[in-house]
């Protein structure tokens, strides 16, 4: 099992010493392969407009549109970067008193980029940490396998990439734990 930290901004990672600042530069990396990039504007799964890494926003707030012009790859890079930054306040503060290994938290805020702030907030996976079943909460990544109301386990719904993207997750959750 790895060893587990605290989260910074809590009390306990504050008197802990040890303690987890963010989204690792690998774990940064992992979001960036999956998301994969694109320079121009497209449609995403749900049909809103994305650019980058699968950003929906750009850093200064703005929503992106289908008429805004190309990034860079390093400018895609920074939205990301920019994105767990404006997250990390928040996540942080759903994850107090929980310790985590850097690979738990990495994987857990790539769930959060992927799937939302809200839905990283009601999930079986923040429930089953807040009573420290790590297992548990690696099985529950397993449920999160629906895009746009299609299960995507099934090859033929277009969207196999979500659910593989949630067996790597929980392989990776599993190996944090064992």
């Amino acid at each position: 099992m790895k060893t587990k930290y605290y989260v910074i901004g809590t009390l306990a990672a504050a008197i802990g010493g040890f303690f987890i600042s963010g989204v690792s530069d690998p774990g940064v990396a992992y979001t960036g392969s999956k998301e994969g990039f694109r320079s121009v504007p497209y449609k995403d799964i749900g049909g809103v407009p994305t650019v980058a890494f699968g950003n929906t926003v750009h850093p200064d707030g703005r929503k992106v549109k289908m008429t805004d012009p190309p990034v860079s790859k390093k400018q895609g890079l920074e939205y990301l970067k920019a994105h767990y930054a404006k997250d990390a306040s928040v996540f942080n503060k759903s994850l107090q008193g929980i310790k985590l290994s850097q690979d738990e938290y990495d994987l857990y805020a790539d769930f959060s980029y992927q799937f939302g702030q809200t839905t990283w907030a009601k999930s079986s996976m923040l429930k089953n940490l807040k009573t420290g079943q790590y297992t548990q909460a690696c099985n529950s990544l397993l449920k999160y396998k629906y895009a746009a109301g299609r299960d995507c386990s099934i090859r033929s719904n277009n969207c196999y990439g979500v659910y593989l993207r949630q067996v790597e997750r929980y392989d990776k959750c599993i190996g944090a734990n064992s």
